[in-house]
């Protein structure tokens, strides 16, 4: 015997009310209290460690090294984290990997202060970054459990995604004040703290304990990734993650350029300001209506304003031309998030975020690493006109593959057995 469950294929946008009648859901004020403290320092400990490791070792390419091992166990840890609370429930998983987590900061502080080897402090931050406690993951899929399919949940699935920016803005900031202060390991401590606090109440709050282990159990090899429509996702988030590594390294180098290092994180900052702000406004009527349309549109006019950051000859040009390319991150970053319920197969929905999670920072370390070698080349025109053309490639890719997320009719709905 089941029931029918419609899941629309179509996201006809959340209003301020739905985002007032999500957050004050019973259960979920523990949770999302919890969960900002846990993922406030989400931008943080990786700059916090490159900037702390440098400053105890002179180098650069070890400090560049160590974050970048960060984010490589970062995008092992949220797949592993995701299948794990999927299988046995948030509460077990964080706890453990918060405690894991712990030990290994304090291993790599003890590491910087010893002048350990380069291959010590490597290890040591890739191991931070498999255990860093993904509660993001949890917390977006804790809205499944609290709410139903609609406007309410979706503008929860926004929330996450819109307060996820705002710590993305807010967490290099911190990092770069509190290297000032005497000991240059504050912030990484600090923010470590943080992370943990946040997860263990996050785990032990109410709602999140009554969650128990998951009853079916997907591919063991493929796990979330066994569904076509996740892996046209995770591609969709990939080129998304590439196009900002690329930016996030030819606007300093811009800045550098023009004989103003300190304007680079500033000028940063702006595309994410207006993220926040458009995404705000563009989540109560999105467009295009269907996620399997909008994922490739999105993407295509990402990299198309991103173009325009070739255009200027000045930094104020530089800086206008940013607030426009980055009105469209956050819209994505929710596109991405909502379109989970679409693709990840029952009871998958942590490894999927951690799907996506690890597809945006493949992205990025691809971006990165690319922009770099363009831009001691060409300068950093050439670098935003190459993150276009990726974008172009890929959201192309995606528009062929879009029938994976949903049904070719925009407002189309799959219908789902459940079993009762």
């Amino acid at each position: 015997m089941g029931i029918l469950v419609h899941v629309s294929q179509s996201s006809g946008g959340a209003h301020l009310t739905d985002y007032r009648a999500a957050l004050s859901v019973p259960g979920s004020r523990g949770p999302v209290v919890a969960s900002l403290f846990a993922r406030l320092p989400i931008a943080m400990i990786g700059i916090s460690a490159l900037l702390y490791v440098q400053r105890q070792t002179g180098s650069f390419t070890t400090a560049g090294l160590v974050s970048a091992c960060t984010l490589a166990g970062v995008s092992v840890g949220s797949v592993a984290q995701g299948r794990l609370i999927d299988r046995y429930g948030p509460t077990r998983p964080l706890l453990a990997v918060a405690a894991l987590f712990t030990l290994l900061l304090a291993a790599l502080v003890v590491a910087i202060e010893s002048h350990a080897s380069t291959p010590v402090l490597a290890v040591t931050a890739a191991g931070i970054g498999v255990s860093e406690p993904m509660t993001g993951s949890a917390s977006r899929a804790l809205w499944a459990r609290l709410l139903p399919p609609g406007p309410t949940r979706d503008a929860a699935l926004s929330y996450e995604a819109i307060s996820m920016e705002v710590f993305f803005i807010l967490g290099p900031g911190l990092a770069g004040a509190l290297i000032a202060a005497p000991w240059p390991g504050t912030g990484l401590v600090i923010g470590g703290a943080c992370m943990v606090v946040g997860s263990v109440l996050f785990a032990l709050s109410p709602a999140v304990r009554t969650w128990g282990p998951g009853e079916e159990r997907p591919s063991r090899l493929l796990g979330a990734l066994a569904s076509p429509g996740l892996r046209t996702l995770a591609l969709a988030a990939g080129g998304f993650g590439m196009v900002i590594g690329f930016v996030e390294v030819a606007v300093p180098a811009a800045a550098s350029a023009a004989g103003s290092v300190a304007m680079g994180g500033l000028l940063l900052s702006l595309w994410s300001v207006s993220s926040v702000g458009f995404g705000v406004a563009y989540n109560t009527r999105p467009w295009p209506r269907s996620l399997h349309l909008r994922l490739p549109v999105l993407l295509a006019l990402f990299g198309a304003g991103v173009a325009l950051l070739a255009v200027p000859s000045s930094l104020w040009g530089l800086g206008a031309a940013l607030l426009v390319a980055g009105a469209l991150i956050t819209a994505q970053s929710t596109a991405h998030s909502v379109a989970i319920e679409l693709v990840a197969p029952r009871g998958t929905a942590a490894e999927a975020f951690g799907w996506v999670v690890t597809a945006i920072t493949l992205g990025l370390a691809f971006g990165q690493s690319m922009s770099g070698y363009l831009v001691e080349r060409s300068g950093p025109p050439l670098a935003f006109l190459t993150a276009a053309a990726c974008a172009g490639v890929v959201a192309g890719a995606v528009w062929l593959l879009r029938s994976t997320i949903g049904p070719t009719e925009p407002y189309q709905r799959r219908t789902e057995r459940v079993a009762c």
